[in-house]
C-alpha cells in the first residue's frame, strides 16, 4: 500500500480565490495524502469554503510592503517548524525562505512550485533594491530544490538555464467537466484575474471606446484604482463594470456567459512573456473565444487549436478591432468556439494532475 504523505503548501493569498492551488490541494488530498495549505488572514477575509484539504490561515499586521512579508515569514516558519509534515511545499518565491529553512532544520523533503519567474514580474523588476533582495532569495534557495513544478515549458526550460534543475509541467488547466454552452443574449467581454501592473489595462480600457459592447472586470490587484481612474478618464462608467474578487462558482458562471475573454500581459515582463495564465484555461473550457499576445506558449496551443486572436501590438486599435471581429463575424466567432471543444479535452486537469501526482509518488 502506498505511503500517505503528509504535505503543507504555502501561499501568500487568501485561500477561497486561488484556483491552481485549490485544484493542487484538492488533487493530492484525493489521492490519498494529508494535504493542509496555508495562508493568510486578511482583515476582510470570509469565512474558508470547506474543502478536501485542510486549511490555516496566519494573521498578518500589515496586507502589503515588507513588513507583510517579514510578519509572514517568520510566523509561517514557526509553523512549519513544528506542524508535522514530511513534505514541504513552496509556491513561489514569496513563501521560499521559510520553507526552505524549516525543511532544512527538520531534514523534510521539499518541493518548489513556481507560478511565476518570480525575479522577472515587472513589479521587481522596476525596483532595482527590490529586485536585487529576490534574486539573492532565488539564487539562495532555488538549486536546493531540485524537485518542482512549473505551469510552462518555457518557464521549466527557463528554470534548467539559470539553475541546473528540471522542473516538470503541471499547466494551470482546468477541470474537465461536462459542458452546455448557454444562449449568449448579451454578448460582453471578461476580464478574470489579478487586476495588476502589466497586463495592459492601459490599452484595453481605451479601447473599449471604439467596442459597443460592455466589459466587466473580475477580480482586484496592485493595479485596481489605477484602472477604475483610466475607466474614469474614457467616461466608460455606463461600459465598463468591477465585480471585484468572486468565488470561484459565482465566477465560473460569469465566464461560462461571456462572449470574449481576455487575456494580455505586457512584454515588459520575461515573466510575463513566457506565461500561460490560469484564466486562458478558464475561457478554453466554457469555450470562451478570447484575446491574446502573440506570446510563445499561446502559439503553441493556438497553432493546434484555434481557439483565439493573437496580437503582436496589443494597442487600443488592435484590440478593439480584434474584439469587434469576434462581435460582429459569427462564423469567425463560432469556428473559435467549436476549437475550445476540442482543446479542453487535451488541455485539461485531469491530464496535468499526472505530473503533479508524479512528483509526491517519488517521495512515498
Amino acid at each position: 500500500m502506498a505511503k500517505k504523505l503528509r504535505i503543507v503548501c504555502t501561499v501568500t493569498n487568501d485561500l477561497n480565490y486561488d484556483q491552481r492551488m485549490i485544484r493542487i490541494c484538492s488533487a493530492l488530498a484525493n489521492d490519498g495524502h494529508d494535504v493542509t495549505l496555508v495562508g493568510f488572514k486578511k482583515k476582510n477575509s470570509k469565512p474558508l469554503v470547506e474543502r478536501p484539504f485542510r486549511q490555516k490561515r496566519l494573521p498578518i499586521i500589515a496586507e502589503k510592503g515588507k513588513l507583510m512579508y517579514v510578519d509572514y515569514w517568520i510566523k509561517l516558519f514557526f509553523v512549519l517548524l513544528f506542524r508535522k509534515a514530511d513534505v514541504l511545499c513552496a509556491i513561489d518565491l514569496d513563501t521560499i525562505l521559510p520553507v526552505y529553512y524549516a525543511s532544512k532544520i527538520r531534514g523534510k523533503k521539499r518541493v518548489y512550485d513556481a507560478h511565476e519567474l518570480f525575479t522577472e514580474l515587472k513589479e521587481v523588476i522596476s525596483r532595482p533594491a527590490v529586485h536585487k533582495m529576490w534574486l539573492w532569495i532565488e539564487r539562495h534557495t532555488v538549486p536546493n530544490f531540485p524537485v518542482g513544478y512549473t505551469i510552462g515549458e518555457c518557464y521549466a526550460a527557463e528554470f534548467k538555464r539559470k539553475y541546473g534543475v528540471d522542473y516538470g509541467v503541471v499547466r494551470n488547466a482546468t477541470i474537465l467537466k461536462p459542458l452546455t454552452i448557454p444562449e449568449k443574449k448579451e454578448k460582453y467581454i471578461l476580464y478574470q484575474g489579478a487586476v495588476n501592473v502589466g497586463r495592459r489595462f492601459e490599452q484595453l480600457i481605451p479601447a473599449m471606446q471604439f467596442v459597443d459592447a460592455p466589459l466587466i472586470i473580475c477580480g482586484e490587484g496592485n493595479y485596481f484604482e489605477e484602472t477604475k481612474a483610466l475607466v474614469a478618464q474614457y467616461q466608460l462608467e455606463d461600459k465598463v463594470t468591477f465585480k471585484g474578487y468572486l468565488p470561484p462558482e459565482e465566477l465560473r458562471q460569469y465566464t461560462l456567459s461571456a462572449y470574449i475573454g481576455i487575456t494580455l500581459f505586457e512584454d515588459t515582463s520575461l515573466s510575463n512573456k513566457l506565461s500561460m495564465a490560469n484564466r486562458f484555461f478558464d475561457y478554453m473550457h466554457s469555450a470562451v473565444p478570447q484575446i491574446c499576445n502573440q506570446y510563445p506558449e499561446y502559439e503553441k496551443v493556438n497553432a493546434q487549436f484555434e481557439i483565439a486572436a493573437l496580437l503582436e501590438d496589443p494597442n487600443p486599435e488592435n484590440i478593439a478591432a480584434a474584439i469587434n471581429k469576434l462581435l460582429t463575424d459569427e462564423a469567425y466567432h463560432n469556428r473559435l468556439e467549436k476549437n475550445c471543444l476540442a482543446a479542453r479535452e487535451i488541455y485539461c486537469w485531469q491530464m496535468q494532475e499526472k505530473t503533479l501526482l508524479n512528483t509526491y509518488a517519488r517521495f512515498r
